[in-house]
């Protein structure tokens, strides 16, 4: 979706299609905002000790919705004589993703690497509603954040040889990936409601198998509007997401099955049951 090509655009960062470029400089305008609020304000100054269920909520609300609604219906210069479904739909594949990736994917966190949230909190799938709105605003600023590197990083290697040229992003979204999920870990380890059976661990191994979700959704994320001519409506988006959390599902499971938790975790011995991590009987209620 979006406008065409803007030839105009001679970055090797940002998108060449106008409606792309725009919301990816939103989301990154928009990421201090909610970052300085979370991990700025609330975390150093410890105001989470006074919050119950309705401030987590509100916190989750405040931070998530804004990212969403603003280009709706403040559209920018790009994006202002498109109808709204024509528009660059990032928000409409995090969504997706990160829904998924919650409901989901955060059982393998309690099961495999020993993790639990202790705030007060209301749940679904008992997973807090506030991990749900906050992980759609991190997952927006990352995917931008690794589309703007590896667009340059194409550039700066486009006349090597294909194989080679291959192995090196490759290498580069290993490398992205990981960083990003130990950074995650780091950035909120003075969060103490939100624990791990073993911290170190957590921080060597579990962000190799959080760094997963990156592998598979950063170069599937790029592709979105990425190519002029090449425009995806909302379907596409919907389904591409969709696979994207397909694939990370499996490989998770085959790590859950075959190499099993990184830590002792209460029950650990269901995580070799077959049968997935959050079926009855697999799930670690913490």
């Amino acid at each position: 979706m979006g406008a065409g090509s803007d030839s105009s655009s001679s970055s090797l960062w940002l998108a060449p299609n106008p409606s792309k470029r725009w919301g990816e400089l939103f989301f990154l305008g928009y990421t201090p905002f909610w970052l300085t609020l979370c991990l700025g304000i609330i975390v150093p100054f410890k105001l989470y000790e006074r919050f119950t269920e309705l401030e987590y909520l509100l916190l989750g609300l405040v931070s998530a919705v804004p990212s969403f609604l603003i280009p709706m219906l403040f559209a920018g210069k790009a994006d202002s004589s498109l109808c709204w479904k024509d528009r660059y739909w990032a928000n409409l594949w995090i969504i997706i993703f990160s829904y998924v990736g919650n409901y989901f994917w955060t059982h393998y966190f309690f099961t495999v690497l020993g993790a639990s949230y202790t705030f007060p909190s209301w749940k679904m799938n008992n997973v807090p509603h506030t991990t749900f709105l906050l992980t759609h605003v991190c997952f927006l600023f990352y995917h931008v954040a690794s589309n703007l590197t590896l667009r340059r990083l194409r550039h700066s290697i486009a006349d090597f040889p294909d194989k080679v040229r291959w192995a090196i992003e490759a290498a580069w979204i290993l490398a992205l990936s990981y960083f990003i999920a130990y950074l995650e870990t780091i950035a909120i380890s003075n969060f103490p409601y939100y624990e791990f059976v073993d911290r170190a661990s957590m921080y060597k191994v579990g962000s190799l198998f959080y760094a997963i979700y990156f592998l598979v959704s950063f170069p599937m994320f790029v592709r979105i509007d990425e190519k002029p001519g090449d425009l995806w409506d909302l379907p596409r988006v919907a389904v591409d997401s969709l696979g994207a959390a397909m694939l990370v599902t499996i490989i998770l499971d085959l790590w859950r099955i075959f190499l099993g938790p990184i830590v002792p975790v209460s029950d650990t011995n269901h995580c070799l049951q077959p049968g997935l991590a959050w079926f009855p009987g697999h799930t670690n209620q913490t």
